[in-house]
């Protein structure tokens, strides 16, 4: 976000803020339309540690606060709050699924993650999950939608279970999760 000016809002006062907006629940970021504020010294890395500063933060109820007030807007993320509205930094994808949960079997099968802030997403047609893949090493990134359009980086362990469900269907290995197929890679690119 070059180009915008820096913000030095303590943490502490952010969440004061969070903790007074937020309802039952999620808050309604996608409601609130606040001024830009400038960006916030705050970083996600792709293993889901968040930095303030350049420091992690170690409170866990801290990091699930922010979390709750993320927004995307194009390629970029927000914390968001009814007042105000300030950028941060985001390495891959804001969460990290570090575990799921399979129940039922074949087109039945239920696709249950937990990220490293205690959401629980389904794989569904509506939070789907997808596969990307780098373009010089073939290396898969996998990836689950938690809400609006905020993603979450599939962990290798959980990654690995979930091609130990895989199956072929029209062409591609992949798994099933809601009724729904989530192709990882072309049949015909497997051993």
């Amino acid at each position: 976000m070059s180009g915008q000016k820096t913000v030095t809002p303590s943490a502490e006062s952010l969440a004061a803020s969070i903790t007074a907006a937020k309802t039952r629940g999620l808050p309604p970021v996608h409601l609130w339309n606040p001024p830009f504020c400038g960006d916030l010294d705050m970083r996600i890395a792709r293993d889901g540690t968040w930095f303030y500063q350049g420091t992690p933060i170690g409170r866990p109820g801290l990091v699930r606060l922010f979390s709750s007030i993320l927004k995307k807007e194009g390629e970029s993320y927000f914390l968001v709050t009814p007042v105000e509205k300030v950028g941060i930094t985001v390495d891959d994808a804001p969460f990290v699924a570090v575990d799921f949960e399979a129940t039922g079997e074949g087109t039945d099968q239920t696709l249950t993650f937990v990220t490293q802030v205690e959401d629980e997403v389904v794989a569904s047609a509506d939070l789907p999950l997808r596969v990307a893949r780098d373009g010089e090493t073939g290396e898969p990134s996998p990836y689950v939608r938690v809400r609006a359009n905020l993603e979450a980086l599939i962990d290798r362990k959980s990654f690995y279970r979930l091609v130990d469900l895989g199956v072929h269907h029209d062409g591609w290995f992949g798994v099933w999760s809601k009724g729904t197929f989530f192709p990882i890679i072309p049949s015909a690119e497997l051993p």
